[in-house]
């Protein structure tokens, strides 16, 4: 009884830590997230899919595990370094609500199954699902309008593997005068409040045109793009469809084909319009640079488009869920239900 008690009470880190003037940003970025997410309803629905052991130790909790993976691929770390930055990191271990008077971290085999587990349940699309049904219930989530938009995302050139090849899903593909080889993300994001609404992956030599189908929602009724997307207009899939057939496409043009100041006179509405066009279409590189830059994945970790695309769908996922904290919408959020 006596040792039950001392555990529920504040270790002197805790008090030490309590007396500090200011909270660093990675605290500040995890209590954020620590509120916004429905942990209970994702862990419910990850339950089905867990190991049961019925003989032998019991097997970590579902939230513990969670917590944990999401902070890996917050953070960009493998799974030996999500494992040690929570034995250095207080704010990491706050997160995780371990006590090391009764329990250690997860080793990083533990989190790899758990990781592979989610994989082949398909469980990021899940929660993807679920942010998006969330915020759509909320009234976050605008319709009428999709802007969608690609990012290449890196691979590694090496061959110094088991096989000796490269990653046969993966292809290169010129982007200006540069090569790059690895993949493609494509993202359809509502265009009045810039929340991924949609997202699939192809290897870098696919054209961004291809997949604006895939990017389209039922009731859209105008979609923006770059003038990688001049041609979608007339893409089978589009051009076939009843209701695709009749959205209005707005696109920019590319800059060479824009008159000059000195091919008329007056005002340049040529270039008042593409300015309008991309005063909407800016919001598309809003949760591409929270994925990439914030949290670091510009370089893809797996081999396979799937196995990334998994990560994508959780970064992306966390990626509404930091712009809506930050919108300050976050009681609107969590007070809808699904």
């Amino acid at each position: 009884m006596k040792g039950r008690i001392l555990m529920n009470q504040l270790t002197f880190s805790d008090i030490e830590y309590s007396n500090r003037k200011k909270k660093t940003k990675r605290e500040e970025f995890l209590d954020a997230m620590e509120e916004i997410i429905p942990w209970s309803y994702w862990v419910e629905m990850i339950r089905p899919y867990y190991f049961a052991n019925k003989r032998g130790r019991k097997p970590i909790g579902i939230e513990t595990m969670l917590r944990m993976y999401l902070m890996q691929i917050w953070f960009n770390l493998s799974d030996e370094g999500i494992e040690d930055s929570i034995y250095d990191s207080y704010a990491m271990r706050s997160f995780m609500h371990i006590d090391f008077h009764e329990q250690q971290v997860p080793d990083a085999t533990t989190l790899l199954k758990f990781r592979h587990m989610l994989e082949s349940n398909k469980l990021g699309e899940k929660i993807f699902a679920d942010v998006n049904s969330r915020l759509d219930k909320a009234g976050l989530m605008m319709h009428g309008g999709t802007i969608v938009d690609a990012s290449l995302i890196a691979a590694p050139k090496s061959t110094k593997n088991q096989e000796g090849k490269r990653d046969p899903e993966m292809h290169q593909t010129k982007k200006g005068n540069e090569w790059y080889f690895g993949m493609k993300v494509h993202a359809g994001v509502d265009a009045g409040s810039g929340y991924v609404h949609t997202i699939t992956g192809t290897s870098a030599n696919m054209h961004d045109v291809t997949e604006t189908a895939n990017l389209i929602r039922e009731d859209d009724e105008v979609v923006y793009g770059d003038s990688g997307y001049l041609g979608a207009v007339n893409q089978p899939a589009i051009k076939g469809d009843e209701k695709k057939s009749e959205i209005e496409f707005r696109v920019n043009k590319r800059p060479s084909s824009l008159r000059m100041a000195d091919d008329f006179k007056g005002f340049n509405w040529d270039k008042k319009m593409e300015h309008e066009k991309s005063a909407v279409r800016c919001k598309v590189e809003h949760p591409f640079l929270i994925v990439k830059k914030q949290m670091g994945y510009s370089k893809v970790i797996y081999r396979g488009i799937a196995k990334n695309m998994h990560r994508f769908h959780m970064l992306f996922a966390s990626a509404n869920l930091i712009m809506c904290s930050r919108a300050g919408r976050t009681k609107d959020f969590i007070g809808c239900t699904v």
